[in-house]
């Protein structure tokens, strides 16, 4: 069976992707299918149009792709979603028919973790502490664990993630420096709905009103956009976003952080240059993250 996801009639159908559920089966399917330079974009299924777009983007960027999907238990709080977590692989298998995509991968918790818990796991550091780490303990640890290995099953030489969750990316790339993995990490733009909210598997938890409130998220980045867009400084643009977020009650909010790019620590009211505005919190019970990068550069104080 094959589909076409190629532009225009009369173009060749791309070969519907192998599904493989096991380490031998990727094996096989990697050796069958290798052809040049290899992608991975990985997923916890539950998938939509921002997971689709890292697929479309790992395609301009090799000549072959591989998904994986795989609930990581590791990265699951004993208080988070694990069991309630969206799964729907048959309509995830359909989307991934017309996105060119090779292999997809699709393991349980005991093919990725054979023999239980792993003792040995990648520690997220001081980075891994910060923002989500320190609400979420653990979290990035189970994270980069999982990255780590399935970077070494699909031997993938380039690896692409969202700018949506913008600590988990700059904690990949992280790693990858400091343990010398060979692989090109790539960060995809955030995707968002037409109502600005940024898409997510857990926006599906939301009723038409807590659907409203999640909208002030996407308003408050605007807002300090624009702020910084005037010249405005840290607290100008943190203030920016506030205001907006502190008239919606709706939302109980985590964190509204600016801080540096690369490491999540909080940057000073002096701060010029690069920064990512974060912004968490829940509306009814879900929880929701976005963020937006900007660029400080405060105008110079008019003379006397």
């Amino acid at each position: 069976m094959t589909t076409s996801s190629t532009a225009g009639r009369g173009a060749p159908a791309f070969p519907a992707p192998r599904v493989v559920r096991t380490r031998a089966e990727l094996r096989d399917a990697l050796a069958d299918r290798r052809a040049g330079r290899r992608a991975v974009v990985m997923t916890m299924g539950a998938l939509h149009a921002g997971h689709l777009s890292l697929v479309h983007a790992a395609r301009e960027l090799a000549d072959q792709v591989v998904v994986t999907i795989f609930v990581n238990p590791l990265q699951f709080g004993p208080t988070e979603d694990l069991d309630q977590y969206p799964r729907d692989l048959p309509r995830d298998l359909e989307l991934l028919a017309g996105a060119r995509v090779d292999v997809v991968f699709t393991p349980d918790a005991g093919e990725m973790y054979p023999d239980g818990e792993p003792e040995v796991r990648v520690h997220a550091g001081r980075t891994g502490e910060l923002l989500e780490g320190a609400l979420r303990p653990g979290h990035f640890d189970g994270m980069l664990t999982v990255v780590l290995k399935l970077l070494h099953l699909t031997e993938a030489d380039v690896a692409v993630f969202g700018q949506k969750d913008a600590q988990q990316l700059m904690l990949i790339r992280r790693m990858v420096a400091d343990l010398d993995l060979d692989v090109e990490v790539v960060g995809a733009p955030t995707v968002r709905d037409e109502d600005g909210v940024a898409l997510s598997s857990r926006n599906a938890y939301l009723d038409p009103e807590q659907r409203v409130a999640a909208r002030a998220l996407s308003r408050a980045l605007a807002a300090a956009g624009r702020a910084a867009a005037q010249g405005g400084g840290a607290m100008q643009v943190l203030g920016a976003a506030s205001e907006v977020l502190a008239v919606e009650p709706g939302l109980v909010m985590d964190y509204v952080a600016l801080v540096d790019p690369a490491s999540a620590a909080e940057v000073g009211p002096a701060h010029h240059g690069p920064a990512l505005l974060a912004v968490a919190g829940r509306s009814g019970p879900t929880r929701l993250i976005d963020n937006v990068l900007l660029d400080l550069r405060p105008r110079a104080q008019e003379g006397p």
